[in-house]
């Protein structure tokens, strides 16, 4: 027996970025499990959309770098800069084009759990191949994922394993272990902290090619006691040890659970989720498909509760209207300004989400570029005085135009409104024929910011 419109619209919204009148019923063929097992195994990890030119570039030598004159320096500051738009752009546009929205909302997810940014690690390759990485490995093994992201470059610069010395540990790498990548808050001590940083003081990148290596003269091989365990302990060994602590899984399949059902766990199904995870050896696609069939993703009361991020609401309005952009670079700029940088997230914890997207000024700015997008100026705009308006007047679609999506037009108006809406429109549909108001009406409803 297939779904109804209504759930295949919530499947496709919850591991994507939504879906036109045509996607949703052709999902809606399927019952839940077979949809569920076809998302998940239709994925594709490597991207459409061509890099950059300069994501193989290695860094200029140290000495090099050392020798350059001021005006040098800020030639490579803003040549470093360009790229950083460019890396964006590039996230952007596969975001916009993929035919495998779950790759992205994935990748999206370990971006902000396992942070890294541009302004701190300065280098636009090493966050391109990081993306990449979590391309790769999003949807196999949790621990394989974990011990690649720990040695991983951009991470490497970003919590200052670079600078931990035998001599001077530094901690940052193995606080946000414990804290923020593994366990959260409460299941460790400050001695394991301080501990476990010894066992990191030989994780480096080689200068000269921007890779991982072993720096075995910084190695601390000393008697180390973290997590109730002692031993000589390597990196590898602090890594396998958090995995084994009780609070692990449970940890993880609570992240998983506020980005795909809502913003309030269920402490009973957390349990039972986080036992199928730890049984399957931290197998990340067994966890979404047990995540994605329980009663809780489908029951009512979770449907329509997340917040759009604002990278929710560009992408996914840009793909369900195919808008016109001028530039892929205008995106990740409207995004910004919205509250969501990618590669660039506010500090370690990542982007808070849920009911922090939206504050009065963010609300006003989304209005804004929907109302801009929807009169036919696609996503066209600037700022001005803390606010978006429009570089112009000369919109190139409109969504009442001869170039709309035909959907807009062949769909009945209970389709349109359950496309859009997850509930019914705070504001009743106005009352006459013409279907592009209508289409306007419902997305600049406040229920249209919901997932």
């Amino acid at each position: 027996m297939g779904m109804t419109f209504h759930d295949a619209r919530h499947l496709l919204s919850r591991t994507g970025f939504g879906g036109t009148p045509a996607e949703i019923h052709s999902l809606a063929l399927h019952d839940r499990q077979s949809a569920v097992e076809q998302i998940l195994t239709t994925i594709r990890t490597a991207p459409v959309t061509a890099p950059p030119s300069w994501i193989d570039t290695p860094p200029p030598p140290l000495h090099h770098r050392r020798a350059m004159t001021a005006e040098e320096k800020n030639v490579f500051r803003r040549e470093r800069h360009h790229q950083g738009q460019d890396l964006k752009a590039w996230w952007f546009k596969e975001m916009v084009v993929t035919s495998s929205p779950l790759t992205e909302r994935l990748t999206l997810f370990w971006h902000n759990h396992f942070t890294s940014s541009l302004k701190k690690v300065k280098w636009p390759p090493l966050l391109y191949r990081q993306n990449l990485l979590f391309r790769r490995m999003g949807m196999g093994s949790f621990r394989d994922l974990l011990f690649a992201v720990a040695k991983d470059p951009a991470m490497i610069l970003y919590l200052d394993t670079q600078t931990n010395r035998k001599s001077r540990p530094n901690e940052n790498f193995a606080r946000e272990l414990f804290e923020l990548f593994t366990l959260g808050e409460g299941h460790y001590t400050e001695q394991d902290i301080k501990e476990a940083a010894r066992a990191f003081t030989a994780w480096k990148i080689d200068r000269r090619n921007g890779t991982f290596r072993i720096a075995h003269r910084q190695e601390d091989t000393g008697l180390k006691t973290v997590l109730g365990q002692t031993g000589r302990f390597t990196g590898d060994d602090i890594l396998t040890l958090a995995l084994r602590q009780p609070s692990a899984a449970p940890y993880l399949v609570t992240k998983f659970w506020r980005e795909f059902i809502s913003d309030e766990p269920v402490p009973d199904e957390v349990h039972r989720l986080a036992g199928i995870f730890r049984d399957s050896g931290y197998q990340i696609t067994p966890l979404l498909r047990a995540l994605l069939t329980s009663p809780h993703f489908w029951a009512p009361e979770n449907r329509g509760v997340l917040i759009k991020s604002p990278v929710d609401l560009i992408v996914g309005t840009t793909r369900l209207f195919a808008l016109p952009i001028s530039t892929t670079r205008l995106l990740p700029r409207l995004s910004r300004q919205l509250g969501q940088d990618v590669f660039d997230p506010p500090n370690v914890k990542g982007w808070p989400g849920g009911t922090q997207w939206i504050t009065t000024t963010t609300l006003l700015d989304r209005w804004q570029v929907l109302q801009r997008a929807l009169r036919g100026h696609g996503m066209h705009g600037h700022r001005m005085n803390g606010h978006l308006h429009d570089r112009n007047r000369q919109g190139t679609r409109s969504v009442m135009g001869d170039q709309a999506p035909s959907w807009i037009q062949d769909s009945s108006l209970d389709d349109l409104q359950a496309t859009l809406l997850a509930f019914p429109p705070v504001q009743p549909i106005p009352d006459e024929e013409d279907r592009g108001t209508i289409v306007r009406h419902l997305a600049l409803d406040p229920t249209y910011q919901l997932k």
